[in-house]
């Protein structure tokens, strides 16, 4: 089983202050600095968190921690402040979506123990980002067995949510800290951090533009480059806005995202804000498939080369590969 590197640099000062590398250990010191700053504010913002349930007790699989710092940790890059271009959205003159139901092509195994916060396949790989404070991670996962190859463990002040891959690198939000996380690809190793003023939910990317989730129905595009926000998009269907929009991913042109505590996918017009599409997914575990304590629907990871879906569920021991399945009046 891979074991999981700790992100120690976010915590521990001295172990890279002795390296011989003056201003790595320059740049390590003041990242120590500024994070132990914003980690202390977060944390005395309450304790309660809404996104774990009282199912949410699950025990990861045991995993050996190896205290290794990561090499070369800038500075927190904070996000410079842009002018938004908020969506105009007119609830009236949203037309019902299209429903449908799902088909299961294939199922592939899964770690019971992930929380899962954000899932991306790229060939025969998963990245995955997982959730829980002392628990939260970023993993390579191979995709017929479910082991993890790879995996870097987050400090445990940090409750890790939606991931992207972008120009090689991977972008991890965290819930309540208000930090993201940037990722050597290949490596793991930590490049850089930036901030933003909500909660982070789901993350993905339309090629040109970051988008992520803050848990209302607000959309937020950042440029891949500043971390600066540029849009913002109200995401409506017939019935009014669509709140607790959680895990992101694009495909073909379209936003999908999960709606966090159902069953429901919804699929948005990135120009609009509008629902043009909402997914059913009850019954995808089968009650027989669950042996341990299981929790909502979240997960979603797009293959264009094979047109194929992912979805998965925290804790969930099954990730699924399916069809989409219009539903006709």
């Amino acid at each position: 089983m891979q074991t999981f590197l700790t992100l120690k640099g976010l915590r521990h000062s001295r172990a890279a202050a002795a390296r011989p590398q003056q201003r790595s250990a320059a740049r390590h010191a003041r990242l120590v600095c500024v994070l132990s700053a914003l980690l202390l504010t977060a944390g005395c913002q309450g304790a309660v968190d809404a996104e774990t349930v009282t199912t949410a007790t699950g025990v990861p699989t045991p995993v050996a921690t190896v205290l290794a710092p990561p090499t070369d940790t800038p500075q927190v890059t904070a996000a410079p402040e842009s002018p938004l271009a908020a969506a105009a959205v007119t609830t009236p003159a949203v037309a019902p979506p299209q429903d449908f139901t799902y088909q299961v092509n294939e199922t592939f195994p899964h770690d019971p123990g992930a929380f899962t916060q954000g899932l991306i396949i790229q060939g025969d790989r998963f990245y995955e980002g997982t959730g829980l404070r002392g628990q939260s991670t970023l993993r390579l996962v191979d995709v017929a067995t479910g082991e993890v190859l790879q995996g870097v463990r987050l400090p445990d002040q940090l409750f890790g949510e939606g991931i992207t891959e972008f120009n090689d690198k991977i972008f991890q939000l965290t819930w309540q800290s208000q930090i993201g996380l940037i990722y050597d690809k290949k490596s793991f190793e930590l490049l850089d951090t930036f901030t933003y003023p909500t909660e982070g939910w789901g993350l993905t990317h339309d090629g040109q533009a970051l988008i992520m989730s803050d848990g209302s129905a607000t959309l937020t595009y950042l440029d891949p480059a500043t971390l600066a926000a540029i849009r913002k998009v109200d995401v409506v269907d017939d019935q009014g806005p669509v709140v607790r929009l959680n895990e992101l991913e694009y495909i073909a042109g379209q936003i999908y995202a999960n709606v966090w505590q159902t069953n429901r996918i919804v699929i948005i017009d990135p120009a609009t804000g509008h629902v043009t599409g909402d997914i059913d997914l009850t019954g995808i575990l089968p009650a027989n498939q669950v042996t341990g304590q299981v929790d909502v629907l979240n997960g979603i990871a797009y293959d264009p080369d094979q047109d194929a879906i992912f979805v998965t569920g925290k804790l969930w021991p099954l990730i699924f590969e399916i069809d989409l399945v219009p539903i006709e009046e």
